[in-house]
């Protein structure tokens, strides 16, 4: 797959997604509230922002059309689109609202509370009528044009109308994710892509299975005029169904979903630049829906690159259902994929014989101080050397497998050497984690990444949890 000659134009509702950390040390005196210590606050294009931010990350090209206001929000929403090379904006400033922005406070890795800026008014006139000038002063560069509703005023009747009419004068297909339940609205749409919920509502059909889907997403295609739907079934997976022809389903394979949130903008961003670059639809959903996988076992906002989809393909058609153990060339590359993304990179290493709580507390606190943690794990042969001839217990394909699985972790690697020095030599990652049970003069490979200009971090470990120990109750046990 190669989507670098594929140009996507992104209209729809953008906003800035800002995300506040902090740490909860204790009840307010003013109200029975707990007080939010900030440590750190993180930026990023959100809505149709995010659309565009899969698009690039798939390797295609973006061009982002919306409505901001002249506020702070604007500015450093337009800043952080600036720093994602392949994204063009052409955002419209309007006096009249604010810029959309979502706040959302987290603390211990879990989300308390969210706060909204927005205007609910509708789209003025003149606003409406700027959008559309931006839109007939970059549509001719774009192979494939992507509508992305959120509700929040930009795909107005006048807006949308326009969109759709011009893009098909010209032959360009248009995906519309829809958020209104009457899809009148998006007459003339190429694909809509609805998901079950969506589909529901607007066809006043219920029923999950194949049958009632497929019944409910054919309404709702002559009721838009399209050519296709694609509705999204979450752990059912995806029903394509044309105007013309049998519709065609793809299931999700079985995985930890973690977080949803985003899922439908990397779906409909996989099925325009495949579709673009001359794929079929049921090809295009295929691809799609292993790119919805890739990110929804992701914390939040999250987005799919190509090597990632391509090894969750893999998985896919696997007759074996065990996640993809990268060589080391695969997880140099992927690693330069994210960097090159403006992704932070964490690394931790070990044996990992038998998961237990402790590790999965290093992995969620190494999964906190980055944005990609890649986990190396000694293959078999090291851990003899290290632990003796009757360990690992579970082997290097049983151990990638379970790891691979946890939520913390984006990718696995493995090596025989029996320190990970030369794989942190290769990979170079930003951040190196390990355990506070080493001081960091002892921590393999820590002045290497520093002198790279990374940083060491040494997580804080669970008490009373070891491999060792686990055993030996096993065999106490017995």
């Amino acid at each position: 797959m190669d989507f670098s000659n594929i140009t996507v134009l992104c209209v729809g509702d953008v906003m800035l997604d800002r995300f506040v950390y902090g740490e909860m040390e204790r009840i307010s005196p003013e109200a029975p509230v707990p007080v939010l210590l900030l440590k750190e606050r993180r930026e990023m294009p959100g809505g149709a922002g995010n659309v565009a931010s899969n698009i690039i990350s798939l390797g295609g090209q973006a061009i982002l059309i919306g409505l901001v206001g002249e506020d702070e929000a604007a500015v450093i929403l337009r800043n952080a689109l600036r720093l994602r090379t392949g994204v063009s904006e052409m955002l419209v400033a309007s006096p009249k609202r604010p810029t959309i922005c979502k706040t959302r406070f987290i603390a211990s890795h879990q989300q308390v509370v969210r706060a909204d800026e927005e205007s609910r008014q509708k789209l003025q006139p003149e606003e409406a009528e700027l959008l559309c000038r931006a839109i007939d002063a970059r549509l001719d560069e774009a192979d494939v044009v992507i509508l992305s509703d959120y509700g929040k005023g930009v795909c107005d009747s006048m807006v949308v109308r326009h969109l759709i009419g011009e893009a098909r004068l010209k032959n360009i297909p248009v995906f519309v994710d829809p958020k209104t339940s009457d899809f009148r609205h998006y007459r003339g749409a190429t694909c809509v892509t609805p998901n079950a919920k969506e589909l529901i509502a607007a066809s006043g059909i219920s029923g999950t299975d194949d049958a009632s889907v497929e019944r409910a997403a054919r309404k709702v295609m002559a009721e838009a005029e399209a050519d296709v739907i694609l509705a999204t079934r979450s752990e059912k997976g995806m029903m394509l169904v044309p105007a013309h022809g049998d519709a065609e389903t793809v299931p999700a394979r079985a995985r930890e979903v973690f977080d949803v949130s985003g899922a439908g903008d990397t779906v409909i961003a996989t099925m325009a630049l495949a579709v673009g670059s001359g794929m079929s639809f049921g090809q295009s959903m295929r691809v799609a829906n292993a790119a919805a996988g890739v990110v929804v076992a992701k914390l939040g906002t999250a987005t799919a690159d190509l090597g990632e989809v391509t090894r969750e393909l893999q998985a896919q058609s696997s007759s074996i259902d065990s996640p993809h153990l990268l060589t080391l060339n695969e997880a140099r590359r992927q690693v330069e994929e994210w960097q090159s993304q403006g992704l932070t990179v964490g690394f931790t290493n070990g044996c990992f014989d038998i998961l237990h709580p402790g590790h999965i507390s290093l992995l969620a606190a190494a999964r906190a101080e980055c944005d990609r943690l890649i986990v190396a794990l000694n293959d078999d042969d090291s851990i003899r050397r290290l632990k003796g001839e009757k360990r690992p217990v579970n082997t290097l394909a049983s151990r990638a497998a379970v790891m691979a699985a946890v939520r913390y972790v984006d990718a696995v690697v493995a090596f025989s050497e029996d320190t990970p020095l030369e794989i942190l030599t290769v990979l170079l990652p930003d951040v190196l984690v390990k355990g506070s049970d080493y001081r960091p003069e002892d921590v393999v490979g820590a002045r290497e990444i520093i002198d790279n200009g990374g940083r060491l971090f040494l997580a804080d470990l669970q008490a009373g949890h070891s491999t060792t120990a686990t055993i030996g109750r096993i065999l106490t046990a017995e």
